[in-house]
């Protein structure tokens, strides 16, 4: 049985996900079974959000504007996603100096650097190898972001194998094999067993999404965009002010 989502909706449903696994790592202890299934099912959300960057690449008509909309609330979303992981301000100054920096600014600035990725694999005009130093230059810059690495070869891949399912996913298995060996550093071994749900993205794309935009009204263009600083200053006051 093969569901019908179009890519609204399906965007809803990755940004429940997303805020299921973000409760998870405010309140849930992460070596429990409760908090394995929480972040298994929230592992769809990133590679999802890579392959709608992809997708957008693919329609959008101003690559400059939509790369600037991303910048935009990625620097925006630097307050809430350092106040959520550590409870405190981006940068903290005692006595005129400054005492600590956290240059960490969550999955929108990732996701812009994987647009930037195949806007460079895609137009620009330099040799192959430049394009492949580029691109590893982004990645590199992607460690200051949520999903580092993974999601600036997900949008890239996702965007060079548009049109070649087999080759896609293949090599999104690839990356994600990767990415799950990390499971072996987790103290216990099996806290990190849920990065295996990324391996659920292809079955979530495949068999629900129906490749329709859905409606046009800009309540949808908008809502991850604003939603994703909300939910993590909300989350970060609960957990860092109102729990402690």
């Amino acid at each position: 049985m093969k569901l019908s989502l179009n890519r609204n909706q399906l965007k809803y449903l990755v940004i429940i996900t997303m805020l299921i696994d973000h409760i998870a790592w405010a309140f849930v202890p992460t070596a429990s079974v409760l908090g394995q299934v929480m972040h298994f099912i929230g592992r769809l959300t990133g590679p999802t959000m890579a392959f709608f960057v992809a997708e957008g690449y693919r329609y959008t008509r101003d690559v400059k504007k939509y790369s600037l909309r991303l910048g935009v609330f990625a620097l925006l979303s630097w307050f809430p996603y350092v106040y959520f992981e550590y409870g405190t301000l981006p940068i903290v100054i005692q006595n005129g100096a400054v005492v600590a920096f956290h240059p960490q600014f969550g999955v929108i600035y990732t996701l812009l650097l994987g647009l930037l990725a195949i806007w460079l694999w895609d137009k620009g005009k330099c040799s192959y190898t430049l394009k492949l130093l580029g691109v590893f230059g982004l990645c590199m810059l992607s460690v200051f972001g949520d999903w580092l690495i993974f999601n600036v070869l997900y949008c890239m891949f996702f965007y060079i194998y548009r049109d070649n399912p087999k080759a896609k996913w293949t090599a999104f298995c690839w990356i994600t094999a990767v990415c799950c060996m990390f499971v072996l550093f987790a103290k216990p071994w099996w806290a990190g067993l849920f990065q295996f749900g990324i391996f659920m993205v292809p079955l979530l794309i495949q068999f629900c999404y129906n490749g329709e935009s859905g409606s046009k009204k800009a309540f949808h263009k908008w809502f991850f965009y604003v939603f994703y600083p909300v939910h993590l200053l909300v989350l970060g006051v609960l957990a860092w002010v109102i729990l402690q």
